[in-house]
């Protein structure tokens, strides 16, 4: 690790500005997530570890589980290092067992957004190798995981029946109501491939031991992408992962430790969520409390139910939380709201400031990075509109785009990042990890610049990447998909500002000569092709689109026209 020195070719001014209590010097030992967990199980299995719908599981109960499944893991799919798993599931006690259970048999977790389309998923499936999917028997998500194992991109599935994560009394409810949402996976086409989550923890396998190498054995391989809209797997070790916790849990002085309760509303599968509502909570001993998916009555219920002082959040949610006519006292518990994924416009933080006197921190990170580089103090005021201070061990440069050379304090410049929390590299693709550091930093594709006392602030992004309610969106994936149409000669696709995603594509068309056709039949065209995010918010038809000297599409004149047409300046998105 680096040593917390200034020097004339380097200067860190945020080392002599962060909060009382806090040190830029990390400890380097990182122990890997799993087995903090299970440490912290073993010290208090009594205590509540999960709590989903008011349903609830113990630490002790926690660990029991982690361990069998590991074991049956093992023993019945070979799962061991080098082997990845992937999980579809959405934020149910399954994903954190599950997680837990494939590192504790030597195997690396490969997320998987159950909201992709097949087609998506298939890729990532497929470039992981992973042979084995652990899903659910909802059927939107269960028909998705047959299809992969039909078209032989998994061999096998693991399900779990989705009622068993309920209380009692909702579980008598899903079951007379709700039973045309389960897949019968017993008459399944795949039926032979598939085996019952329930079935795998009842054999109490005890696993095999396993030595993990920390620092070049891979956790999780978290699928990202750039503008070609191909995700690639960033590799991230069991140290990345336990830094990344260490780094945060040092930044919160004391806030994630009991008797705190963090709500785990941003789904697991997704980097932020994975660490900041999960793994640092839960090896520190405090209770999760999970909602699958956002709905306002829900989440305003589990403020009431479970006092919870927590809310890891994207800008979306906290839009949807300031717009909405709630009372105080209906989150009154809440001491501290972590907002990341994307940009956080200053609206929202105007906003939410009149519903709550909570403290609104942002955050920036992203995957390669596991994923949180800097935030905003948590227990005292940061300054207005940056991301706060790089956290502990965290080193950040600023490289003028042009000519590659470092840049002064104040100056704009690409962010570039280096520490113990930065990926090994991206699976099976040597150009785009070759492609992805520059001098041993890790290149952000964000432009923005540090002030002489070590604040950061983002000004734009070098990446046409969008970021929509935190989840990534690849214009070209969108561009294809309109190609397809054969009445769409070319198609364009830019982010533009959105005050509840923060960003929404915007699809500009040129049709072929003479053709003509309108914006809801090309969206209808489209629908099958795209997930919900990826769908543009509007399509602009034009005679002709932009063209660089060289020929290829421009962006760059449809973004300085579209903020012309709507009044508005097109602000940077994070990761």
């Amino acid at each position: 690790m680096a040593s917390a020195v200034e020097t004339p070719d380097h200067p860190r001014p945020w080392l002599s500005h962060y909060p009382e209590g806090i040190s830029w010097e990390l400890d380097a030992d990182f122990q890997p997530v799993h087995e903090q967990v299970l440490a912290a199980c073993a010290r208090e299995p009594l205590a509540t570890a999960l709590d989903f719908l008011g349903g609830t599981m113990s630490f002790g109960e926690l660990a029991r589980s982690i361990i069998s499944l590991a074991g049956a893991l093992q023993k019945q799919f070979g799962v061991r290092k080098g082997v990845r798993v992937a999980l579809m599931l959405p934020n149910t006690p399954f994903y954190v067992i599950s997680y837990y259970a494939v590192l504790r048999a030597g195997g690396t977790v490969v997320n998987c957004n159950p909201l992709y389309t097949v087609h998506e998923l298939a890729h990532i499936a497929s470039n992981a190798k992973a042979d084995l999917m652990i899903t659910l028997d909802l059927k939107q998500i269960f028909e998705k995981a047959e299809a992969l194992v039909e078209a032989g991109h998994v061999k096998s599935l693991v399900v779990c029946h989705f009622p068993e994560a309920l209380p009692l009394v909702k579980r008598a409810l899903f079951s007379i109501a709700k039973r045309r949402d389960l897949a019968n996976v017993g008459k399944s086409r795949v039926a032979a491939q598939i085996t019952r989550f329930a079935e795998m923890l009842a054999r109490r396998e005890t696993p095999e031991p396993v030595i993990i190498d920390k620092t070049k054995d891979i956790a999780v391989q978290q699928y990202t992408g750039g503008t070609t809209g191909l995700p690639k797997g960033a590799m991230l070790t069991h140290a990345n992962i336990a830094a990344n916790m260490a780094q945060i849990d040092a930044w919160g002085c004391g806030l994630f430790y009991p008797p705190s309760k963090v709500i785990a509303v941003l789904p697991f599968f997704h980097i932020f969520a994975m660490t900041v509502c999960m793994n640092v909570p839960l090896c520190n001993g405090i209770q999760v409390v999970m909602l699958p998916r956002f709905e306002l009555k829900s989440l305003l219920d589990i403020f009431m139910r479970t006092k919870a002082n927590i809310l890891p959040a994207v800008p979306t949610l906290l839009q949807a939380l300031a717009k909405a006519d709630i009372k105080a006292e209906q989150i009154a518990s809440l001491e501290i709201a972590i907002s990341g994924g994307a940009a956080l416009p200053n609206e929202v933080r105007s906003k939410f400031a009149r519903i709550s006197p909570a403290r609104l921190a942002e955050g920036y990170g992203l995957t390669e990075a596991s994923p949180v580089v800097c935030c905003a103090a948590l227990k005292v005021a940061s300054k207005p509109m940056s991301i706060g201070l790089p956290l502990p061990g965290t080193d950040l440069r600023f490289v003028d785009v042009d000519t590659g050379k470092a840049v002064g304090i104040g100056e704009p410049g690409e962010l570039q990042v280096r520490g113990p929390q930065v990926m090994a590299g991206y699976f099976d693709d040597e150009q785009s990890t070759r492609d992805a550091f520059m001098d041993g930093w890790l290149r952000t594709g964000d432009v923005g610049y540090v002030d002489e006392d070590g604040y950061v602030f983002l000004v734009d992004r070098i990446k046409d990447l969008i970021i929509s309610s935190g989840f990534n969106v690849y214009p070209r994936n969108i561009e294809e998909a309109l190609m397809e149409h054969e009445l769409v000669d070319e198609a364009n696709v830019i982010g533009v500002p959105d005050d509840y995603r923060g960003e929404a594509p915007v699809a500009f068309v040129k049709l072929v000569s003479g053709a003509s056709i309108g914006e809801a039949e090309l969206k209808t065209f489209i629908s099958a092709k795209l997930n919900k995010m990826e769908m543009p918010r509007e399509i602009i038809f034009k005679d002709a689109l932009p063209k660089t000297l060289i020929g290829k599409l421009s962006k760059k004149e449809l973004r300085e026209e579209y903020s012309q047409r709507k009044g508005q300046r097109r602000e940077p998105a994070r990761t």
